[in-house]
Order: C-alpha cells, then sequence, then structure tokens
C-alpha cells in the first residue's frame, strides 16, 4: 500500500487539515502518516485559535515517518510561520532528492476569513512552492501569489500560466471554486506553458469546510499510485465532486462526504 505523509494543521473539527486528509487517504486506498504543525480550535463558521507546533517538533515527526516508511507523496497544507516552513523544507529535502512528489497546498486564509499564515512567511512560502511537484492554490491564493485580483475564467488562466513560470518547477492548479461561473473550473498550467482546463456543473449553495485540504489529498494520494500529475487532478476532481455531491449536514453546516468513493 503506497505511504503519503501530510504535513498540516489538526482541525478539531473534522473537516479539514490533517483529519480530512486522513479520511481522504483511508477512503483513495493508501496509508496516511502525519506531522501535525498547528493545533486549530475551530468550527466551520470560526477558528477561535492557532497554537503553532515548535519547528523542531514538526521536523521530529516528519523525519521518523520517513524514517520508517517508504513515502511515495508528501502533501503540506497549513505551515503558519516561516520558522516551521524552514523545517519543512530542511526535513523533506532527503525524500525530495529521490524523486517523491511534493503536493503543497498554499493554505493562507480560512473559509471563515481567519489568517492562517503569517506575513511575514509569505517569502519562505515562495521558496517553499518552487520546490513543489504541483502546487494548488484556490482563487484568492492565487491572487496574493500573482500580485494581482483574479475575477474571471481569462484571469484565472493568466495566473496560473504566469505562476507555473514564475516558479520554474511546480504545476499550478488555480482553483475557480469561487468564480461565480456555471461551471467550477480549474485551471492545470505546466512550467512549459501548457494549460488543461477541469470543469464541472456548478452544484449551487454548496461551500463546505476543507474542500481545498480534501482535494490536495486526493491530488497526492492519485500520485502515490504512479498517476501522472494530469491524472492525479482529473482523479482529485472526481473525488472532491463526489464529496460534495454528497455532503452531510451537520447542525448549522455541510460537511464534506469523505466516503463518497
Amino acid at each position: 500500500m503506497p505511504v503519503v505523509l501530510s504535513i498540516a494543521g489538526s482541525d478539531n473539527s473534522g473537516g479539514a487539515g490533517i483529519q480530512a486528509d486522513l479520511k481522504t487517504f483511508t477512503t483513495l486506498g493508501v496509508y496516511g502518516t502525519t506531522a501535525v504543525t498547528c493545533v486549530v480550535a475551530e468550527h466551520p463558521g470560526r477558528v477561535l485559535n492557532i497554537t503553532p507546533i515548535p519547528p523542531e517538533r514538526v521536523a521530529d515527526q516528519i523525519r521518523l515517518v520517513l524514517e520508517a516508511f517508504p513515502v511515495a507523496a508528501i502533501k503540506t497544507g497549513m505551515l503558519y510561520s516561516a520558522e516551521i516552513i524552514e523545517a519543512v523544507m530542511e526535513a523533506i529535502a532527503p525524500a525530495l532528492k529521490q524523486g517523491v512528489p511534493l503536493v503543497v497546498d498554499p493554505v493562507m486564509v480560512a473559509s471563515s476569513g481567519k489568517v492562517l499564515l503569517k506575513k511575514d512567511a509569505i517569502r519562505a512560502l515562495r521558496r517553499f512552492i518552487a520546490m513543489a511537484t504541483i502546487v494548488t492554490p484556490n482563487r484568492d491564493e492565487a491572487a496574493l501569489l500573482w500580485g494581482r485580483p483574479i475575477t474571471n475564467l481569462k484571469t484565472l488562466e493568466e495566473a496560473a500560466l504566469e505562476l507555473a513560470e514564475r516558479f520554474g518547477r511546480p504545476h499550478v492548479l488555480a482553483k475557480g471554486g469561487h468564480l461565480k461561473t456555471g461551471q467550477a473550473i480549474d485551471v492545470l498550467a505546466s512550467p512549459g506553458g501548457k494549460i488543461r482546463e477541469f470543469g464541472v456543473k456548478r452544484i449551487p449553495g454548496v461551500d463546505p469546510h476543507g474542500t481545498g485540504c480534501t482535494y490536495s489529498a486526493a491530488i497526492a494520494a492519485g500520485l502515490a499510485q504512479g498517476l501522472t500529475v494530469g491524472q492525479a487532478v482529473a482523479s482529485g476532481k472526481r473525488f472532491i465532486t463526489r464529496a460534495l455531491k454528497r455532503r452531510f449536514e451537520i447542525g448549522d453546516y455541510q460537511l464534506l462526504n469523505h466516503l463518497s468513493e
């Protein structure tokens, strides 16, 4: 069974972060391991507080996983600070040198609007992204990385292409779920200037917690199973679409159905 390492924050409400990643990995048939970067007290409507784990303890978790298991893919989510990013880069460097693919979900802002990345960490995040196989920003994250607003599909494509060229190595999956269009279209750009779109009919009135975490975790699972980047994105898109269609409604919130494979 392929092993995937998720380096991300802990979401006590179970819909995002490492909890969402582990559910996704299990459903998709890979073995999930984790390195916790932050403990986040939250629910889908708000973030109460964030407690970062000391960077050296984050690195310890990573090293022990890599020591024990033949990790086939690494996925990162919430990294929070420059110090944690630097520790993660150093700890995963041996695995990347051996060709292990890296999926970077550049978590910057929660669905509730809470900032999840310190301002002084953006420079370190840019250097980290340059090490990735694929980076998966949503519209707002892509706009922050690009430096310009994204208001329609055309600007989403422009951002994806320019970011892929700017970072040099990774594919860029700019997600268009927040655009007000009839289809939810994501744009995959390669450093060579190629572009591919993945679109499905938009599901009206749906905006659950943890979609970005789940989508990127599904892509990492696909890469661990030997899929190409394009195949892993297509597989991840199908998975997140099913999770949205078959969502749970518990209390006041919509929650992804991670059992929907």
